[in-house]
């Protein structure tokens, strides 16, 4: 049995960047952002909050999908948060 796999986004409190990734464990993967543990990227720009996420069942697919997402326009990316969380909520508190 395969564990899901999660593409997701990450915000600075500003919401001036944006960072796309892929896990298998969002709540790890989240928590190491935080720390500032993994991504010079996240560490520079102090991105840690989750404004995004999908979730898949093979990490294939979450790997296709961050893709897309990568290769979308800044202004696509915010159309896509803001439409499935339009106040841009930190997610994050969901699990951690």
């Amino acid at each position: 049995m395969q564990n899901k796999s999660y593409v997701y986004i990450l915000t600075n409190r500003h919401r001036t960047v944006l960072y796309i990734g892929v896990t298998s464990d969002l709540k790890r993967r989240v928590h190491e952002h935080r720390k500032r543990s993994v991504s010079n990227f996240t560490k520079k720009y102090n991105v840690k909050y989750l404004v995004y996420y999908e979730t898949f069942e093979e990490v294939v697919g979450a790997i296709q999908r961050e893709k897309v997402l990568k290769g979308k326009t800044m202004k696509k990316k915010e159309a896509l948060i803001n439409k499935l969380n339009p106040v841009w909520r930190d997610l994050s508190s969901d699990f951690l």
